[in-house]
C-alpha cells in the first residue's frame, strides 16, 4: 500500500466493487462529470474496466483509496495513459460523496505524484478536469500543478458544454517542492 498523510492507495478488492458502483458509477450526475463519454448504468458482474482491474494492461494503474485511520474505502484513484516512451501519465480520482471535503483529494494527488515520479520514473503528470471542479483544481494546485490551458466548451455534460482545465507537473518542479 502507498501511504499519504490521510489515505492509503491499495489494490482493488472484490468487495470494493459494489460500493464504487453504487456510490460513484450508478449516479448519472457524478458519472457524467467523471467520464469523457455518455453515462450508462453498469451491469452487476460486468468486467467494466472502471471497476474490475486487468493486471495485464500496463498503461493504467487503478487503486482503491482507503482512510488510513479507519481502513474504510473512500474512493478510487488512477494513473492512466501511462506512456513509457515520453515518461508521462494522467491522474484521475473519484471520492465517495461522504468522503468529499475532508482533504482526501489533495492527499490522493500527492500519493499519485509519488507513485508516478518515484516508483514509475515519470517526467510529467497531467490532470484534466472540468473548470467548475474546484475541489480537483485545489487538490492539483496544492500539489504544485500548473494550469496550462483551457479547452473551451470541450466537454458535453448533462445537456451543456463545459470548459476543461489542463494542469501539468514536471518531476523537477515536484522535487523542488519537497
Amino acid at each position: 500500500m502507498l501511504k499519504g498523510g490521510k489515505v492509503g492507495l491499495r489494490a482493488r478488492h472484490e468487495d470494493d466493487i459494489p460500493v464504487l458502483r453504487a456510490e460513484l458509477y450508478d449516479d448519472p450526475v457524478n458519472g457524467s462529470r467523471a467520464e469523457a463519454r455518455p453515462w450508462r448504468p453498469i451491469t452487476p458482474g460486468t468486467k467494466d474496466p472502471r471497476l474490475v482491474v486487468d493486471d495485464t494492461v500496463d498503461s493504467v494503474v487503478p487503486f482503491s483509496v482507503v482512510d488510513l485511520d479507519s481502513g474504510e474505502l473512500v474512493g478510487t484513484a488512477t494513473l492512466w495513459g501511462i506512456d513509457s516512451h515520453h515518461r508521462s501519465a494522467h491522474i484521475g480520482l473519484g471520492l465517495l460523496p461522504s468522503s468529499r471535503g475532508k482533504g482526501y483529494g489533495t492527499d490522493v494527488v500527492a500519493v499519485l505524484c509519488h507513485y508516478g515520479f518515484v516508483v514509475r520514473g515519470l517526467q510529467r503528470l497531467q490532470i484534466e478536469t472540468l473548470a467548475d471542479n474546484h475541489a480537483m483544481l485545489r487538490a492539483a494546485e496544492n500539489n504544485g500543478f500548473v494550469r496550462e490551458g483551457v479547452l473551451r466548451s470541450s466537454a458535453w455534460v448533462l445537456g451543456e458544454f463545459l470548459d476543461e482545465v489542463i494542469l501539468g507537473l514536471l518531476v523537477q518542479e515536484w522535487k523542488d517542492r519537497a
